[in-house]
Order: structure tokens, then sequence, then C-alpha cells
């Protein structure tokens, strides 16, 4: 999980993403003094950074998050992407599927991506984070760098299945959440998985995203009422 510095404000403004991520990541003095000529180092020196680090030490208006939406937002915007602001949820994740298909995935390569620790597994970012800042200091184009962030994700999140299946002995896996309304990532890992033999199954009647755990959590809550009713 990575900290969201300012709450709600980090939904609207994915720079404030991008900045907790290369901190957790690396620390933003070595990020400065490593890639200070990149776009993004620049335009972060620009920000309240002194008070988003005490925000973030302090836990201050900045729960911590684990969504796939805001490592999309931060991916976005340290290659320029909705850097500053968003109009509404989902923009920069969206502009940055429209990249990567624009420069297209299948020869794109992809980024290291590491995997902490025994159950519960844990996506790490860090070789993501290096391999990406160094492709923006070759001047790759923003596009190959789109198309290799969605390869690693799907890859990592094929890896990450596995050792879980392994662990539970299940073939069967669903894939929702609004991270799968993309449809770059729902198909190469659906792609991937199903290539491994397991059965892959994606929302056909209710949504992917929010929508659906609303709908889950009134089926929860009629259950209790009946069982209430019951008893």
């Amino acid at each position: 999980p990575v900290a969201l510095p300012g709450g709600e404000k980090a939904m609207h403004e994915p720079w404030r993403n991008a900045y907790a991520h290369l901190e957790k990541a690396f620390g933003w003095r070595k990020l400065g003094a490593d890639y200070p000529d990149l776009p993004i180092s620049r335009f972060l020196q620009q920000k309240p950074l002194e008070t988003l680090d005490k925000m973030l030490a302090n836990g201050i208006n900045s729960p911590l998050a684990s969504s796939a939406g805001r490592l999309f937002d931060a991916v976005a915007a340290v290659i320029g992407l909705c850097r500053e602001e968003v109009s509404y949820e989902g923009q920069a994740a969206i502009e940055l599927e429209v990249l990567a298909s624009g420069y297209g995935t299948e020869n794109a390569g992809h980024y290291g991506l590491d995997i902490d620790g025994q159950e519960p597994y844990i996506l790490n970012w860090r070789s993501m984070w290096r391999g990406l800042l160094a492709d923006l200091e070759r001047g790759e184009e923003a596009g190959l760098i789109a198309a290799r962030f969605h390869n690693t994700l799907g890859r990592g999140l094929s890896h990450l299945v596995t050792l879980c299946a392994d662990s539970h002995s299940f073939k069967s896996i669903i894939l929702t959440g609004g991270v799968f309304q993309n449809r770059l990532l729902l198909e190469d890992l659906s792609h991937r998985l199903r290539k491994q033999g397991y059965d892959v199954y994606t929302p056909a009647q209710i949504p992917a995203n929010d929508g659906g755990i609303c709908l889950g959590q009134g089926v929860i809550a009629a259950a209790r009422r009946l069982e209430g009713m019951r008893s």
C-alpha cells in the first residue's frame, strides 16, 4: 500500500500519487540526485513537498491505499499525462491505456517487478519504477513506456495469481474491479492465465467497478436482514 497525501485530493491531482510512489520507492533526495533533469523531477520541485513529507511521516490526511487506479494515476503523471489534475475519476488511467494501445503492447517488452515475502504476497514496484525512469532519461516514447507498464502489470498479476493458486489449490479465477475495465490489461492477463490452465471469468451482467461492489453490499445487507428475521 502507498499513502495518498491529501486524501481525496490525491484522486484529483495525480502528481500527489506520483510523489508518494517515488518517495516510497527511492526517497525524494535520491530521486532528485539521480534524475534531476526529468520533467517530473522539475515539476515536483515546484510543489510543497516539505508539507507532503510531514503529512506522510505523521499519517496526517494520508490514508494507505492499494488501489490499482492510484498506481495508474502515478505512472500517468510521471510520463506527463494528467499531471496537474483530472476532470473525472479514472481519466489518467484511460489516457494511459489509450496511449499504450496506440503504440501496441505485443513487442514493447516490460519492466522488472518483484513480489515481497510469503503470503499475503505484495507486489513491489521499485524495479518497475527504476526501469520506467531509466526509459524517460533515455528519451523513450511515452507510448512505449505506457505499453511496457501494462505488460509489467499483466506479468506481475499473473505471477501473483499463480503463487496464490499453488498455495490454495484453485483453478478458477474471477477478474473484477474497476481496473479490469482496462481492455489491454484484461485481455493480457486473461490470456496469460488461460495459457496456464486456469478457468477465467469476468463480469457479464454486473459492473466490474464500484457498481458491482454496491450490488454485493446490498446482497450482504439483504442476507443479514433475512437471517435476522428468521431468528
